[in-house]
């Protein structure tokens, strides 16, 4: 069974859908969709998703019109779980964990470390936290991670490493360390793993027509466990989809 599994931050699901957010899903053609930064309550998701053709589950923050992700799948999963079981990091609607046969597959949109990096001891908890979650999950499963992880992790990952280096949130040595921590500890960068030198990016900022000057952050991720990389068949990013500051990532599974 070959899967074809997208991830999109839609940077607004009301806003997405003005967009022709049901059209762009049909052209797709994606077995599973992951998304993050909905920006709605799971009533105002709902109608957004209900007539695509997908089982689909949402989970929203507290605070309205902030954060939140959604999985719509066509292969109904056993189980969809919100949140990582710890208080501090389950108000903002940030993780749905899908659980399948062959494996879990979680969708997450990671805490931006924020201007200033006022948020960047946060982040670095986060990190470690999600991170024991992550291995908990992967006991039982082998895990399948997308979405919004907001960091590049290499030079190679954004258009201006050294103005940006330990001054920008997504791209300090507390985030980059982050993400050597999952690689150190049994996940794959699948794009990397599959193009180890491809320049892409999957995210501009709306200011100084950064996107037509492809001046951009490769932030958008899937990662998997080390014992089903070799199932991944490709792995992509999709810049001609517009619609959002992020494009759509994803990968061909077969198990």
């Amino acid at each position: 069974m070959e899967l074809k599994i997208i991830s999109w931050n839609v940077n607004g699901i009301r806003a997405v859908e003005k967009k022709g957010f049901g059209s762009i899903v049909e052209g797709m053609e994606t077995d599973i969709l992951c998304l993050q930064e909905t920006k709605a309550q799971d009533d105002q998701v709902h109608p957004v998703l209900v007539d695509l053709g997908y089982h689909f589950k949402s989970n929203s923050a507290v605070r309205k019109g902030y954060s939140g992700t959604a999985i719509m799948s066509k292969l109904e999963p056993i189980k969809v779980t919100p949140d990582i079981g710890l208080d501090n990091h389950d108000q903002e609607g940030r993780v749905l964990a899908a659980e399948y046969n062959d494996f879990y597959l979680v969708n997450v949109y990671v805490p931006n470390s924020g201007s200033e990096l006022v948020r960047l001891d946060y982040r670095r908890q986060w990190d470690i936290d999600f991170l024991s979650y992550l291995k908990a999950l992967e006991e039982k499963k082998p895990v399948i991670l997308c979405g919004d992880l907001n960091v590049a992790h290499q030079p190679i990952d954004l258009a201006n490493p050294k103005n940006n280096y330990n001054k920008t949130a997504g791209y300090t040595q507390t985030e980059i360390d982050g993400m050597d921590n999952f690689l150190k500890n049994g996940f794959v960068d699948t794009f990397r793993m599959k193009y180890p030198k491809k320049v892409a990016y999957s995210w501009w900022s709306y200011r100084f027509n950064a996107r037509a000057r492809n001046i951009g952050w490769r932030i958008d991720y899937f990662l998997v466990s080390e014992s089903i990389a070799h199932l991944v068949k490709d792995a992509f990013i999709l810049p001609e989809v517009i619609g959002s500051d992020h494009c759509p990532v994803g990968i061909k599974i077969e198990f």
